[in-house]
């Protein structure tokens, strides 16, 4: 692990994944702070056990349901900030797990899918930030390299940005696009990569002196 670390390609692949996941949780987090339905149609005369009417059930609990909100929007938060990333991960984990075994247990088509995928991208996460997190379990910490590339705090702004997009886009929008949404996020993602490429260069430089050009 400590290798593939030193790998410029694994930390950014690391920091986007923290942007992609947290972000989606922070899309998902404001419509229940808002005490909104998932849909604009009530589905009280669904069956039961099926999932349109488990999602009516919690948004009628009300606060449960702004409470769900906020567990999402705080650990998207600290994802997408890169600087809390290793709380973010943690925060996140039994949140994520819960909403995949929620998929599971009913008839969600292809969603455990994705959700499945939410879940392996969240412990990749704490594998890679499990030097640190040992202490969890009761064992020694090993320190980490410091001045690392996702170190860098171009990745800070750029989380800051994405997390700021999201929630007043949420904020603003009850009917969304999710594909607006989504697009316009990678542009901002590629945006930060561009903007970013010098400190990727210093970096690349650094690990292989002589081999690689500042841009």
């Amino acid at each position: 692990m400590q290798q593939l670390k030193q790998k410029i390609w694994a930390q950014i692949f690391v920091i986007y994944t923290r942007f992609v996941l947290g972000g989606g949780f922070v899309f998902a987090s404001v419509i229940k702070i808002k005490g909104r339905r998932f849909t604009t149609l009530s589905a009280e005369n669904e069956p039961f056990g099926t999932p349109f009417h488990f999602f009516e059930t919690m948004y009628q609990t009300g606060l449960y349901w702004q409470f769900l909100g906020w567990g999402q929007l705080l650990a998207g938060f600290l994802l997408m900030t890169q600087f809390f990333a290793r709380l973010g991960a943690v925060v996140n984990f039994p949140i994520v797990l819960n909403v995949f075994v929620i998929t599971l247990s009913m008839d969600f088509a292809y969603t455990p899918v994705i959700t499945g995928m939410m879940l392996l991208a969240n412990l990749g996460l704490l594998v890679w930030h499990w030097d640190s997190l040992r202490v969890l379990v009761n064992l020694p910490a090993f320190p980490e390299e410091k001045n690392r590339l996702e170190d860098e705090p171009v990745w800070v702004y750029l989380g800051f940005l994405l997390f700021l997009f999201t929630l007043i886009y949420r904020l603003a929008r009850d009917r969304y696009d999710p594909v607006f949404w989504f697009g316009t996020c990678l542009l901002i993602g590629l945006l930060g990569l561009v903007l970013a490429r010098k400190k990727i260069g210093f970096h690349l430089n650094k690990k292989h002196p002589g081999t690689t050009r500042d841009a």
